[in-house]
């Protein structure tokens, strides 16, 4: 079937000519603001009109310095109206990084949320070749453009020679240079066009069903594929999208605007599930009762998983007193879960299918627009990401890595003619991705290549499932697995320090101070329980033999983490070298566990 969308533009002019009351919504103070479609024209070709007379055109580079809001959104379509191309880059990057973006991209307009990433940019203004700053927020500074008056001065009836001009915008125009964070090393700007942006979007949702009715909520950073994907594919399918900001501010947006569709990263559901184990408690009677339903939904959780609802009287029962309340924690009205971005954890899959939710996870890269496989109502299988998307061919190497071709492959990395071809082999995008595929064409992503730890005696360990096993503790913030030409494998845990200091309350534990706190006996002991769960589940040669508990915590702006909260490996294993080698100095092979002080 042809696409009936080629570039993004169409999208925009789909979203318009719907003429729709309500297109998306966003809040001030304490009430939430909808936006018709006549608003967005004018607020878009407003903004559109304002970087035409600054001279931005087909080809050239505005960024976007902002979080997830409603003028973010305009100035990506406004941007894209003209042919021209955007930088999203993440707000919590540091002045050094942003410079480092703003001038390799050669963005000419910088468009910032806060007065905060205002003062950002004219601090490294000079390092990059930015002429114009434009202000988001409604502030009155001699600095900075107000971007509200440039949504305003915009035309109140259409303005048909703009459409045609931005209508005829090839599909092969450069969209957007989105810089991949990396695990390592400098970032790379992948290049995605129009087209390849159009067409992921016109299969990634094949067997959804979403209209008018439904509401998506924009919490997931719009600097990253996903998410941005996800809005353009709702405003699409007519879908109201409300934006939240922050993070922080999740639970409360899921309460006001409940959704129908929620799309998050595991490390979002992880959290979710730890909010319903704090307030269920260890123990009394909310803890047996939760027992006792979480028991009655593992048997029926084969049901959940084929898009069923049980009848069993039991399991009703269960569903009145606990199941349903933590569908109303999330706003009670969400019919379609989607997870991607990183792997999900099967135990998780599995609980929140025990509490009656069917999971859809997803697969895909920044370089490929970004979905490759997505699991659907027809067709559905746990610990799969689903079935490759109807346009793509996927193949996998003979070392197991999994190779994709099709038109929403990326065209290659901004100033970076090496690193581009070594992405791709006899045409095929190399995703870096360990992967295989059953009989039915399901798709299964085991571990990240870079990532796979090779023992001294030969064996491969894929970390990443391991390290989400860990993480499904309460105790557990963050965990960094290492092993790499060693004889064993040892984990670098960043404890959950809420829970684990209300622990240590609860349990009588005095320290001073977190050092001292992980340092404390019966902490150590509950960490090793805490391992021993999971090595259970693993191979003799898998199984973690030492543990390293720190006393700090994983995080974007200390370098541990990606801005997609991705594990710096090399990072964390660099900055407790010298612990890391008395791990495996000590001649015990048993599970022990020190302290990083």
């Amino acid at each position: 079937m042809e696409s009936s969308v080629k570039t993004i533009n169409d999208v925009f002019y789909t979203v318009i000519e719907r003429n729709a009351p309500r297109v998306l919504m966003y809040k001030q103070r304490v009430k939430w603001i909808p936006l018709s479609a006549r608003e967005l024209y004018r607020n878009v070709v407003g903004t559109a009109r304002a970087l035409e007379s600054w001279g931005v055109g087909p080809g050239d580079r505005v960024a976007l310095l902002s979080e997830n809001r409603p003028e973010w959104a305009i100035a990506d379509f406004a941007t894209m109206l003209l042919g021209a191309a955007d930088v999203p880059i993440y707000p919590t990057l540091t002045p050094e990084q942003t410079a480092y973006m703003l001038n390799d991209s050669g963005a000419k307009v910088v468009f910032v949320s806060t007065h905060d990433q205002m003062r950002k940019v004219l601090a490294i203004k000079s390092q990059t070749k930015i002429e114009h700053v434009v202000i988001m927020d409604y502030i009155g500074t001699p600095e900075a453009i107000p971007m509200h008056r440039l949504m305003h001065a915009g035309p109140i009836d259409r303005d048909r020679e703009f459409d045609r001009r931005a209508k005829a915008v090839d599909p092969d125009a450069m969209a957007t240079i989105i810089y991949t964070s990396g695990t390592t090393g400098t970032p790379k700007g992948a290049i995605l066009t129009q087209g390849n942006l159009a067409s992921n979007l016109f299969h990634s949702l094949d067997f959804y069903q979403f209209t008018a009715r439904d509401l998506s909520l924009s919490f997931l950073p719009l600097s990253h594929i996903t998410a941005r994907h996800l809005d353009y594919a709702m405003y699409w399918h007519g879908v109201v999208v409300a934006y939240c900001p922050f993070i922080d501010e999740l639970m409360l947006s899921l309460l006001e605007v409940k959704p129908t569709v929620f799309v998050a990263v595991p490390r979002v559901y992880e959290k979710i599930y730890n909010n319903v184990q704090q307030k269920i408690g260890p123990a009394g009677m909310k803890r047996k009762l939760y027992n006792w339903a979480l028991s009655v939904g593992r048997v029926h959780r084969d049901e959940v998983y084929a898009g069923q609802t049980p009848r069993d009287p039991e399991w009703r029962l269960a569903n009145r007193l606990l199941f349903s309340k933590i569908r109303k924690g999330l706003g009670g009205r969400v019919e379609v879960f989607i997870s991607g971005g990183a792997p999900l954890n099967p135990d998780l899959q599995d609980w929140y299918a025990s509490v009656g939710l069917r999971i859809f996870e997803g697969y895909g890269l920044t370089e490929t627009s970004p979905v490759i496989a997505l699991n659907n109502p027809k067709a559905y299988r746990a610990r799969s990401v689903g079935k490759p998307l109807a346009n793509l061919e996927v193949k996998i190497a003979e070392d197991g890595e999994l190779w994709v071709k099709g038109p929403s492959i990326f065209k290659g990395y901004w100033n970076m003619p090496v690193e581009t071809a070594e992405a791709f082999e006899d045409g095929w995008f190399k995703t870096g991705d360990i992967a295989n595929i059953d009989s039915d064409g399901f798709l299964y992503i085991t571990d990240r290549k870079k990532d796979l730890i090779k023992t001294s005696g030969g064996k491969f360990v894929a970390p990443q499932p391991i390290e989400a096993s860990l993480k499904t503790s309460d105790f557990v913030a963050e965990a960094a697995m290492i092993g790499d030409k060693r004889k064993f494998a040892v984990v670098i845990i960043a404890p959950n320090f809420a829970t684990l200091e209300d622990w240590a309350r609860q349990n009588g534990v005095q320290y001073s101070d977190r050092e001292e706190l992980v340092n404390h006996p019966r902490v150590q002991a509950l960490y090793r329980e805490v391992v021993a769960g999971t090595n259970a589940r693993l191979a003799q040669f898998e199984k973690i033999k030492k543990i390293l508990l720190v006393a700090d915590e994983f995080t974007v702006a200390n370098g541990a983490l990606t801005p997609t909260l991705k594990l710096r490996r090399r990072v964390i294993e660099s900055r407790y070298r010298n612990r890391i080698e008395d791990l495996y100095s000590s001649a015990s092979t048993t599970s022990e566990v020190v302290s990083a002080t």
